[in-house]
C-alpha cells in the first residue's frame, strides 16, 4: 500500500457537520400553517440518531431525537412508523417531505424542504456511512440501559 492510501490517513477527514438550521411549517389544520425553526444536529458518536430542536418563539424549545436513515429514506418515499413518520409530499414547486410526530397527548404535521436536508444528510453520511453507524455502539450497554439491567456487564 503506497503510504498516501494509509487507512489512518483516509480517517483524517473532518468529523464535524455544522448545526442545520430550517424554516419549517407547521400545520395547524387543513388550511393553516405556522412558521416554525428547527434545528438538526449530527454527533458522530451517535450516528444512526439526528436530534432535531424545534425552537419556539417564547420559552425552551422540543427536542427529538429521530433516526437518520429515518429521515434520510422520508425524503423519498414513506419512512418511519408509530411516533415519527416521514414522507414525500406530492410533486410541486418547491420539493418537501411531511414528518409527523406522534405522543399520547399531541401530534404535530411539519413540512420540511427537501433540497437542504437532503444536502446535510449527505455531509453526515461522507463521515459516517450508514453501513458502519452502528460499528461502535456498546451493545451490552445498550441493552442493558434499555432493560433497567445493572450497569456494568456480568454483575
Amino acid at each position: 500500500m503506497h503510504p498516501d492510501q494509509s487507512p489512518l490517513r483516509a480517517r483524517s477527514a473532518p468529523r464535524h457537520v455544522p448545526p442545520l438550521l430550517l424554516d419549517i411549517d407547521q400545520m395547524l389544520d387543513e388550511f393553516s400553517r405556522q412558521a416554525v425553526r428547527a434545528v438538526f444536529r449530527f454527533d458522530p458518536d451517535t450516528p444512526a440518531v439526528v436530534t432535531v430542536e424545534f425552537l419556539a418563539e417564547r420559552g425552551p424549545g422540543v427536542i427529538w431525537r429521530i433516526g437518520r436513515q429515518l429521515l434520510h429514506r422520508g425524503l423519498t418515499e414513506m419512512s418511519g412508523f408509530s411516533d415519527v413518520r416521514m414522507w414525500p409530499t406530492l410533486p410541486g414547486e418547491r420539493p418537501s417531505s411531511w414528518l409527523l410526530l406522534e405522543t399520547q397527548e399531541m401530534e404535530a404535521l411539519f413540512e420540511l424542504p427537501t433540497a437542504e436536508l437532503a444536502e446535510w444528510l449527505d455531509a453526515t453520511y461522507r463521515i459516517i456511512p450508514d453501513e458502519t453507524e452502528l460499528d461502535g455502539l456498546d451493545w451490552d450497554g445498550f441493552l442493558l440501559g434499555l432493560t433497567g439491567g445493572p450497569g456494568v456487564p456480568g454483575e
